[in-house]
């Protein structure tokens, strides 16, 4: 039993993105705006298994956090399945102390990617009826969101790239 879940351990952590994503803890906020949660995991998990596999889970996050959200007319699959590609493509390095703030560094741009993508989809939907004193509630949540992912990646992705590499070394 316990080599059946030290096998899927990442998957087990898979599962946990949705719930946090909707538990949505305050405490964890600046200005009423969240971490980007899914770049925490995706990070990890692309960088161990390649590009593909990081466009995959990207599209499968994507897919759950756009059906648990039904009321919104937005998609989040283009900025996830995107950074799912990009963090596949980079490699992991022996050094730890530059890799904590490389993962703050690399999330911090995959958050603004994604909101970046999340706010284009607005702006395309809405572009008739354009208001630009739009703009500057989404540029401050933006923001937000680039600075807390930034600022909580290093300790999540690297305690998550450690229970990947874990799994991955007891499979063999």
């Amino acid at each position: 039993m316990n080599k059946f879940f030290t096998k899927r351990l990442s998957i087990i952590s898979f599962i946990f993105i949705p719930i946090i994503f909707l538990w949505h803890p305050n405490w964890l906020g600046l200005l009423g705006v969240q971490p980007y949660w899914p770049l925490f995991w995706l990070l990890p998990w692309s960088m161990m298994n390649g590009s593909i596999n990081g466009l995959i889970f990207g599209l499968f996050l994507g897919l759950i956090l756009d059906s648990i959200t039904l009321d919104n007319n937005f998609s989040q699959i283009p900025g996830l399945i995107f950074c799912g590609f990009l963090f596949g493509r980079i490699k992991l390095h022996s050094d730890i102390l530059v890799g904590h703030f490389r993962y703050g560094l690399i999330c911090s741009f995959g958050s603004f990617l994604c909101g970046t993508f999340y706010f284009l989809q607005i702006l395309f939907r809405n572009f008739s009826d354009i208001n630009f004193t739009i703009f500057m509630p989404i540029a401050k949540n933006i923001l937000a969101q680039v600075f807390l992912t930034g600022f909580f990646a290093p300790l999540i992705c690297s305690q998550l790239l450690r229970v990947f590499k874990f799994s991955r070394r007891k499979l063999h």
